[in-house]
């Protein structure tokens, strides 16, 4: 999870998640090409005091700033599209969980199973426990397998939420009277925390995910 001075993103937890932070990388490598670009274009014509009376105008100069974003764009949605798809594919799920939003708790079922529900409030805060994360902590965590893909229904009975682990790589809207899925696969053990992502109220920021 993140902590203090924490720059990048969190440690990935799914295949997803790690091509997100490779396409982050990707991404931030050429908009930082193009800073350097730009202010090095900028700071030339500033201290240049030459003066050239061809300069008022250039077809070729204008062809290629007209070209050279487009083809920089190409560069970036590619690897992009490819990731919307990769995240909307719902592959042969090994077990399938539906999660409920409420003002401001989540409540899960284990849809595979006869009966297996329960709701997941946040733990008070204890100051002698320096074990425990504040606000993130549950009274009852949502147990699930590594290595098998898992398809999350999510959907709220008042309000909308967002059900969100950073470390998945995996945000899902909860809208009252509608289902929305998505799937992931956790590729290594550990706690993975998270938050509601929608301003849904007063206690918007007290819905932790364990």
């Amino acid at each position: 999870m993140t902590t203090w001075s924490c720059m990048n993103l969190q440690d990935s937890a799914s295949p997803i998640m790690e091509q997100l932070i490779f396409f982050h990388d990707h991404t931030l490598m050429i908009v930082t090409m193009i800073l350097v670009s730009v202010l090095y274009f900028m700071t030339s014509m500033t201290i240049n005091k030459n003066v050239n009376r061809y300069m008022l105008e250039g077809q070729t100069i204008e062809l290629i700033w007209t070209i050279a974003p487009a083809v920089i764009l190409v560069f970036i949605t590619t690897p992009s599209l490819r990731l919307l798809y990769l995240m909307d594919e719902i592959h042969n799920p090994t077990m399938t969980i539906k999660t409920i939003g409420h003002q401001w708790y989540w409540s899960y079922e284990y849809s595979d199973f006869i009966k297996v529900e329960f709701d997941s409030y946040m733990t008070p805060y204890e100051e002698d426990n320096k074990k425990m994360f504040r606000l993130l902590e549950t009274d009852n965590h949502v147990t699930l397998p590594m290595n098998s893909f898992i398809r999350i229904i999510v959907t709220a009975a008042d309000v909308l939420h967002s059900w969100t682990i950073p470390s998945l790589g995996i945000k899902a809207d909860a809208t009252p009277g509608r289902l929305n899925q998505s799937s992931f696969m956790i590729n290594r053990p550990g706690l993975l925390y998270g938050q509601c992502s929608e301003i849904c109220g007063a206690n918007h920021s007290f819905m932790p995910i364990v």
